[in-house]
C-alpha cells in the first residue's frame, strides 16, 4: 500500500510537533517578527535554513534548524531532513525521541526501510509520552504497509489506535491506513485478526460486513446498523456511508451492447484477427445481445461517434498502446467500463475506477520465477538476455525485485546474436579463467597432463529471458561450460523460450529446462468442453503471439462479469486461458502462470513452491534483534 504522502506530511506536522514537551516550535508571530528583521531569510526553502543555521550559535541556531525542518518536510526533502535532525541530536535543549521520530520518516521515505526501523527500535525504551508511543507505532505501520505488508502494518496500526483512543491524541491518516491495510487482507486474514481490542474487532468485523456483503446493498445496510449499535462512537463511523455506496456499485456488469476497438488495418491487422477470433469464441456463452468490432486505428472523433451510435455500455480494447494514450482524454470513453488491452504510459496517473488494464507482460512471470528462486533459495542467479530494449527492461525489472529480497547482486549477460552467446557464458562462468590456468600448468612439463576445466562454483540458478532459437542455442553452451563434476545448475526460462510450432517438429537438447507459460499453450492444461482440439481444427497453423491473442480474447469477455469484484475483494482470483488473474493495485490484472517442464522429450506440467519470502528489511532487523537479545 503506497501511503499518501502529503497527508503524512500535514499529519506529522500537526500531530508529532504537539507531542514536544521540550522543543519550542516557531509561532507564526515568531517567524513574522523574524521575516521583518530578515527579510532576505525564505522560510519556505530548506536548504537555505540549514545553511544560515551553520554560521548561527545557541538557541539561533537551534530556531533556524526548526524552521528547516518544518520546510523540509513541507517540501518532501527527505535527504535533507535527515541531515537537518543529525544536527539537532547534538543540542541538549532538542527533544530526542521525537527528534529521532523525524529521522525514521526520511529513512522510510528514501526507501530504506530497514534504516528506519532500525530508528524506532532504537527509542523502544526511551519511550514515555503517549505521543511518542503513539507515533512510534503509527510510523512503524507505515513502513511495512510502504512495502506491502498490510498484516504486518496492521499490528502496529492497531497498537496506534488503541493509545491514541486512551490518551486523546489525534493521528491524522491512521483512520484511513487502517481501512486501506483491511482492504487488501482475505477473509481468512480477517478472521485471525478479530481479536483483541474493542477498537480493534471494530475494525476488523466492518472490513469482514464489506467482504460478505459486496454488491448487496440491502444486506450490508443492515449489517452495518447492527455494528454500529454494537460499536458506538468507534473511529471507523465516518465509512458507513461510502461503503453502503461502494458495495451497491460492485454489482457485476449488465452488458447488453458491447464495443471492441482492435486493429482491422494496418501492419497489426493479423492480431486483429486472432483477438477477434477469441471475443466470437468466448461470446458464444454470454448474454451480451449486440457486438460491435470497431477499428482502433480511426480517429478520436471516429471511434466517439460509433461509440455514442450505437449506445455501447461496454469496451474492449484497444490493442496498442499509443492507441490507448490517445483516447485518454476521450470523454465519451471515460464514462464507459473499459478493459483496455494493454496498459498505458498514462497508468499511473489515471484515476478513473471504471478503467482496467489486461495486458500480457513478461514481467509477471519475471517476478513469479524470482519468488521461486528466493523459495528454493539460490543465492546467486545467472541471467541470461539479448542486448536488446525488452532485454535490459526485464533484467532491470529482476534486479530492482531482487534487491528487496538479497543483498547479492546477479550475474547478467547480455548477447547479441548467436556467434557470442558462447563467449558470454564462458565468461560469466569463468571457464577462460580456468583454461588459461590449465594451459599455464602444460606449460611447465614438458609430457601430456591430464587435466578437466573448472566453472565457477557459486552460480547456483540460471535464468534465460530469450526467445524460443536463442534458448535452444544458449541451452549447449551452458551444458558444456559447468564443470563434468560439479553440481547441475538448475535452467528455467521465461514463456518467449517455447513455441508449440517449433516444438511440433524438434524439442532439441532442452532436457531438464523449466518455464513458466500461459494454460492455452501447454498440452492438457486446458479443459474446456474440447476448446483447445476446436481451435487447432479451425486454425492449425497460427503463429504463437496469435495464439496467445486468441486466449487473451477469450478472457477478456469472461472478465466483464468478474471485473469488479476482481477489482475489490483481496485474494480474489480468476481461472483464464492465460493464467490466475487478479488484481493487485492500480486496476492492473496481474497473471501467474503455469509452470511446465521438458522431460524426456515431452513437457510435462509440473507445481514449483511459490511461497512469498520476507523482505530483506525484516531479515535484518530480526538479525539485529537477536543480537541484541544475546
Amino acid at each position: 500500500m503506497r501511503l499518501k504522502i502529503i497527508s503524512l506530511v500535514i499529519a506529522i506536522l500537526s500531530g508529532l510537533s504537539a507531542c514536544s514537551t521540550t522543543e519550542k516550535v516557531p509561532t507564526a508571530n515568531t517567524k513574522s517578527q523574524n521575516q521583518q528583521s530578515k527579510h532576505t531569510l525564505d522560510y519556505s526553502d530548506a536548504l537555505a535554513l540549514f545553511e544560515k543555521a551553520q554560521s548561527k550559535e545557541g538557541a539561533d541556531r537551534i530556531q533556524l534548524l526548526y524552521y528547516a525542518r518544518d520546510a523540509a518536510i513541507s517540501n518532501k526533502e527527505w535527504q535533507l531532513l535527515e541531515q537537518i535532525c543529525l544536527a539537532l541530536e547534538s543540542k541538549v535543549s532538542v527533544d530526542h525521541v521525537q527528534n529521532k521520530l523525524y529521522i525514521a520518516l526520511a529513512r522510510k521515505n528514501q526507501q530504506r526501510a530497514s534504516d528506519a526501523l532500525a530508528m524506532l527500535n532504537s527509542l523502544e525504551e526511551q519511550l514515555s509520552l503517549p505521543e511518542h508511543k503513539a507515533w512510534h507505532q503509527y510510523l512503524t505501520g507505515s513502513i511495512y504497509a510502504s512495502e506491502g505488508l498490510p498484516n504486518q502494518a496492521l499490528t502496529y496500526f492497531f497498537n496506534a489506535a488503541n493509545i491514541t483512543a486512551q490518551n486523546n491524541v489525534a493521528i491524522a491518516n491512521l483512520n484511513d491506513d487502517i481501512w486501506q491495510a483491511l482492504q487488501q487482507l482475505s477473509s481468512y486474514a480477517l478472521e485471525k485478526l478479530d481479536t483483541g481490542s474493542v477498537t480493534q474487532q471494530g475494525w476488523v468485523k466492518l472490513a469482514k460486513y464489506q467482504l460478505v456483503y459486496l454488491g448487496a446493498g440491502v444486506e450490508l445496510h443492515q449489517a452495518l446498523n447492527n455494528w454500529q449499535r454494537r460499536f458506538v462512537n468507534h473511529p471507523a463511523s465516518y465509512l458507513l456511508p461510502e461503503e453502503v455506496a461502494k458495495s451497491v456499485s460492485l454489482t457485476p456488469y449488465n452488458t447488453k451492447r458491447l464495443a471492441i476497438l482492435l486493429p482491422q488495418s494496418g501492419n497489426s491487422e493479423r492480431f486483429g484477427l486472432a483477438l477477434k477470433n477469441g471475443f466470437l469464441a468466448a461470446l458464444d456463452k454470454q448474454k451480451i445481445e449486440e457486438v460491435f468490432f470497431i477499428d482502433e486505428s480511426q480517429s478520436i472523433e471516429k471511434i466517439e461517434q460509433s461509440l455514442v451510435r450505437h449506445q455501447v455500455d461496454f469496451v474492449v480494447g484497444p490493442l496498442l498502446k499509443n492507441n490507448i494514450d490517445k483516447l485518454a482524454d476521450s470523454s465519451v470513453l471515460s464514462a464507459l467500463p473499459t478493459i483496455f488491452l494493454n496498459t498505458s504510459s498514462e497508468l499511473y496517473s489515471n484515476s478513473n475506477p471504471q478503467h482496467y488494464y489486461f495486458a500480457l507482460n513478461p514481467e509477471h512471470e519475471v517476478e513469479q520465477a524470482l519468488i521461486h528462486f528466493l523459495t528454493q533459495e539460490y543465492q546467486k542467479p545467472m541471467l541470461l538476455a539479448p542486448d536488446n530494449n525488452s532485454g535490459h527492461r526485464l533484467i532491470s525489472h529482476f534486479q530492482k525485485q531482487w534487491q528487496r529480497y538479497s543483498e547479492t547482486e546477479p550475474e547478467v549477460g547480455f548477447y547479441t546474436d548467436s556467434k557470442n552467446m558462447a563467449k558470454v557464458v564462458a565468461n560469466l562462468l569463468e571457464v577462460d579463467e580456468s583454461k588459461q590456468r590449465i594451459r599455464t600448468i602444460k606449460s611447465l612439463f614438458n609430457k601430456e597432463v591430464e587435466s578437466e576445466t573448472r566453472s565457477r562454483g557459486d552460480i547456483d540458478v540460471v535464468y534465460i529471458l530469450g526467445d524460443a532459437i536463442e534458448t535452444r542455442l544458449l541451452k549447449p553452451y551452458l551444458d558444456v561450460n559447468v564443470s563434468t563434476f560439479a553440481q547441475k545448475i538448475p535452467l528455467y526460462a521465461t514463456s518467449r523460450s517455447y513455441s508449440r510450432r517449433i516444438d511440433s517438429t524438434d524439442k532439441g537438447d532442452l532436457e531438464g529446462l523449466y518455464f513458466t507459460e500461459q494454460p492455452w499453450m501447454l498440452p492438457g492444461a486446458v479443459q474446456q468442453n474440447g476448446l483447445r482440439e476446436k481451435y487447432l481444427t479451425l486454425w492449425p497453423e497460427q503463429a504463437d503471439i496469435e495464439q496467445r491473442l486468441f486466449a487473451m480474447a477469450y478472457d477478456s469477455v469472461n472478465l466483464i462479469t468478474q471485473i469488479k469484484q476482481l477489482a475489490r475483494v483481496p485474494g480474489k482470483e480468476f481461472s483464464g486461458l492465460t493464467g490466475q488473474l487478479s488484481i493487485k493495485r492500480d486496476n492492473t490484472l496481474a497473471r501467474t502462470l503455469s509452470w511446465a517442464q521438458y522431460r524426456k522429450k515431452k513437457i510435462r506440467l509440473v507445481k514449483l513452491n511459490e511461497t512469498p519470502p520476507k523482505p530483506l528489511f525484516m531479515r535484518q532487523t530480526q538479525a539485529t534483534e537477536a543480537q541484541i537479545m544475546n
